[in-house]
């Protein structure tokens, strides 16, 4: 197999990067790999899209470490490819991560991955399904049951009677990842509110949404594949968040600390919930953020964490992940494109 994964700026992948931890799974399969940055993409003259491409010079690697290394190394394999002739594509690109310092680079991912899809390729996940996902307002698109109430606007006064509605609120941007500009907003905080909406709305809409109190124990990143949690021998792909200290944000990046994750009823209705509308829409590997009875977060673009699910499962996820997209190349090459994203994500 033939497999290609689109990332931000392969110089800036680390080897703890799920991406990362993919690209050595399917290298260890046997599989062709090759890692390409949005900007690396090209449209052809001859209607072909192309890349430039860097792939590792080794067979097998005993970590995603090492093999990150040889990517980065000066052994790195160095090729423009047709993306066009490749049996699957991985778009594990953070639209987000590109939307202040290169807004060109936001959409480009999808839209280059959608063309090489009319010459068979095999895209993950859908770029149709990522472009109705281009931002939060997505999250809005699932059934209201399992979403906090919310309110989206850049109107100051509608906020304000927001807060005053709810007591308690968070306020976080529409456009953004990584918990930048989130604020939690308490009654005795809004007359403050004018400075913290000024924050938020600088870049755009302002998401106010019902502050989950069960949030102060941190949430539950919950992996789900082809629309079912993913599963290994009775161990889902999952992990908790906690927050550290008294930041309200449990995401990494943002100070918060790992745990393992309990999945029990609740989490599991909640992805039974969410599932008609992510195999609808495509969705490949999607991570689930799970607070209380509540979901904090649907994460369609290269959801991360996968490593950090085997810490605690003692699982090797990654494997799984490649041979569900091997299942994908093998229907394909037997039954041609008689198919629609339902069909494939039974595989």
């Amino acid at each position: 197999m033939r497999i290609g994964f689109i990332v931000n700026d392969v110089k800036t992948e680390e080897g703890k990067f799920t991406t990362s931890r993919l690209g050595q799974a399917a290298v260890n399969r046997g599989h062709e790999v090759w890692v390409m940055g949005v900007g690396d993409l090209a449209y052809d003259t001859d209607d072909m899209v192309r890349a430039r491409a860097t792939s590792v010079p080794k067979q097998k690697y005993k970590n995603s470490d090492t093999y990150t290394a040889d990517l980065h190394g000066k052994n790195a394999v160095k090729r423009r490819i047709t993306v066009d002739e490749l049996d699957a594509l991985v778009l594990r690109n953070v639209p987000s991560d590109d939307y202040l310092s290169r807004p060109w680079a936001s959409t480009v991912a999808a839209e280059f991955a959608r063309t090489a899809m009319r010459h068979g390729v095999i895209v993950l996940s859908d770029p149709n399904g990522l472009a109705k996902a281009s931002s939060k307002m997505y999250f809005q698109l699932f059934p209201e049951e399992v979403r906090p109430r919310t309110l989206i606007t850049r109107d100051r006064d509608e906020i304000k009677h927001f807060a005053k509605e709810e007591g308690t609120m968070v306020i976080k941007p529409l456009q953004g990842s990584g918990g930048a500009s989130v604020f939690l907003v308490r009654k005795e905080d809004i007359p403050n509110l004018n400075q913290m909406i000024d924050a938020v709305s600088r870049d755009g809409f302002v998401i106010a949404q019902e502050y989950l109190k069960a949030a102060e124990v941190g949430d539950t990143r919950l992996f789900v594949m082809n629309g079912r949690p993913l599963r290994v021998k009775g161990k889902y792909a999952a992990f908790r968040r906690v927050r550290s200290g008294d930041d309200m944000r449990s995401n990494i990046h943002a100070g918060g600390q790992k745990a393992t994750a309990e999945i029990d009823k609740t989490a599991l209705q909640i992805a039974e919930i969410v599932r008609p509308k992510l195999v609808q829409d495509g969705m490949f590997l999607v991570g689930l953020d799970i607070v209380g009875d509540k979901l904090m977060e649907i994460n369609v673009f290269s959801p991360g964490g996968l490593g950090s699910a085997q810490q605690f499962q003692k699982t090797n996820f990654s494997i799984n992940v490649i041979e569900a997209i091997e299942r994908k190349v093998q229907y394909m090459e037997y039954y041609g494109r008689n198919f629609d994203n339902v069909d494939m994500a039974t595989l």
